[in-house]
């Protein structure tokens, strides 16, 4: 499920931002914040989108989101692309988990 007003549910909503605009290996540290974030794909899509320059986003530094862009200059809207691919990646899990139960009720059994 895609959340469009994904601010109020981000990781870093209540982090001192000054923590995701950092240089160096302090980046790796925010990047830290984004890992367990329950929006971080929403996060980094806007990023994108909005070609953000600076800060740590979705668990991207500005570095790395300009290689990204660089990379694949044919996404037109990321949002598009990574709602997508987020949802096909639920639906896999969903059924990796279904078969899952029935292995184990088979084992059981």
């Amino acid at each position: 499920m895609w959340i469009t007003d994904w601010t109020a549910r981000a990781a870093c909503r209540n982090a001192d931002p000054d923590a995701l605009f950092v240089q160096g290996a302090a980046q790796n540290r925010a990047k830290l914040i984004c890992r367990g974030c329950p929006v971080r794909t929403e996060c980094l899509a806007d990023a994108l989108d909005n070609r953000i320059e600076f800060g740590v986003w979705g668990g991207m530094t500005e570095r790395e989101r300009r290689a990204l862009l660089r990379r694949r200059p044919d996404v037109r809207s990321w949002r598009d692309l990574l709602e997508t691919a987020k949802e096909e990646y639920e639906r896999s899990a969903e059924i990796d988990e279904e078969e899952l139960v029935v292995t184990e009720e088979l084992v059981a059994s």
